[in-house]
């Protein structure tokens, strides 16, 4: 397989993982603070990252240079991570999944802001058919709502969570200096657990730990090991192969997942209306990762 071609079979699995923190976020988000589940979940996949990387690329003296860089990209995820909880504490995880495709766009602007990557009118069009049906799945079919442009208090506080989020991509690339991916990854996450647990030791110590629910253990779990250890290793893989937009092109099968999700769960199928926005995300995909022509040679707001 060609660079380009793991980078999205990455994004792939990317995809389906992170969908399941909604799923599961959503029923644990009310039964701990944001702030030391994520602080948790940091600290887990610091141990499972860096003792992947001993046994496999090792830790060189080499990637310690310039820690800022970590605190940087460490940083930008724990507000993302932090903010997705507080939003999932009202939001449903079908809605918040459709806010969280709208990253594709922001990190698209972004993109040309840190890289100046330039992208073409036909990937600019995709990327407004993704947000378009990601609108529709977060105002639930409800013309409207739309028209009146009625967003809940959980999808605002996540949307900014996802601007975190969407700066981070490009910045990895920015910041990476050849260190493989695992490598910047444990720093990454070590980074952000050290900021969370001084942001959040107020609320990691009353956390009662020992008599939390086992289904808010089993979330922890998977979004330790599953939707952060992995996927940011995944996400960083990927970004070093890809154009940002194109990294971030595969949230938009988010919301499908996450229907997915919610049906092996035993919650109800979504209006069917809900579902063509899906649909519409799904296009969006298919047509930002059609092979470009030559990019425009002008700058362009977003970028590839």
């Amino acid at each position: 397989m060609s660079p380009q071609a793991r980078g999205h079979l990455a994004m792939l699995a990317f995809s389906a993982l992170v969908a399941g923190s909604f799923s599961l976020g959503a029923q644990i988000a009310n039964q701990i603070t944001p702030e030391a589940i994520t602080a948790a979940r940091f600290a887990i996949a610091s141990v499972v990252i860096g003792g992947a990387a001993l046994v496999t690329t090792g830790l060189p003296r080499s990637a310690a240079q310039a820690p800022w860089r970590y605190v940087v990209l460490g940083g930008l995820f724990a507000t993302y991570f932090v903010l997705m909880f507080h939003g999932l504490k009202t939001a449903p995880p079908v809605s918040a999944a459709a806010v969280f495709t709208l990253t594709p766009i922001m990190s698209a602007i972004a993109g040309w802001v840190l890289l100046r990557q330039i992208t073409t009118p036909r990937m600019a069009f995709a990327l407004t058919v993704g947000a378009a049906g990601a609108l529709w799945v977060i105002f639930r079919a409800d013309w409207q709502a739309l028209t009146a442009f009625e967003i809940g208090g959980g999808e605002i506080i996540y949307f900014w969570g996802c601007v975190a989020h969407a700066i981070y991509t490009p910045m990895v690339r920015k910041l990476n200096r050849g260190e493989p991916a695992v490598v910047f990854t444990f720093g990454t996450l070590v980074a952000g657990c050290i900021l969370l647990t001084l942001y959040g030791w107020s609320d990691i110590r009353a956390t009662d730990w020992a008599n939390l629910p086992l289904i808010v253990w089993v979330g922890l779990l998977y979004v330790s090991i599953f939707a952060t250890a992995i996927s940011f290793v995944l996400v960083q893989f990927a970004t070093l192969r890809l154009p940002s937009a194109k990294v971030m092109a595969y949230t938009y099968l988010t919301p499908t997942w996450v229907i997915l999700w919610e049906v092996a769960l035993g919650q109800p199928t979504p209006a069917l209306l809900v579902g063509f926005g899906a649909v519409l995300t799904v296009v969006a995909l298919v047509l930002l990762l059609k092979t470009e022509d030559q990019p425009l040679s002008a700058p362009n707001p977003l970028a590839e």
